[in-house]
């Protein structure tokens, strides 16, 4: 019998990029690390985009992604105790500027609310 895939949890998030990093931040991500890719995977995430937009003279990032899997904490985790990710984070977290929200709880990227989508 085939497990269904779980209906997919949509995850929307945004920080600031660095304007002298941005070339870098891009560059990094037009050929990501494939450790990184193989660990997003594990982590059961699917259709994960970064877009990048200029507003008022400041760069941000706006994340999506699709979670398909059934404990969201602990796949999370795993990919956060991956030594490749880990590496990666070093590299692309000083490109990063936190919005207040997530600066206050010591992480880089803030949540945002989806208001609308049509599947």
């Amino acid at each position: 019998m085939n497990n269904p895939v779980p209906k997919p949890q949509r995850f929307h998030s945004v920080t600031g990029l660095r304007p002298e990093k941005a070339d870098y931040y891009i560059g990094l991500h037009a050929a990501p690390w494939p450790g990184v890719i193989r660990a997003i995977e594990r982590a059961k995430i699917r259709n994960y985009s970064i877009a990048v937009k200029e507003i008022e003279g400041r760069l941000c990032l706006f994340s999506y992604f699709e979670y398909v899997g059934e404990d969201f904490e602990g796949d999370m985790k795993q990919m956060a105790d991956d030594p490749e990710t880990q590496r990666w984070w070093r590299e692309t977290d000083p490109c990063q500027i936190p919005l207040p929200d997530a600066a206050a709880r010591g992480t880089i990227w803030a949540d945002a609310s989806e208001v609308f989508h049509t599947p």
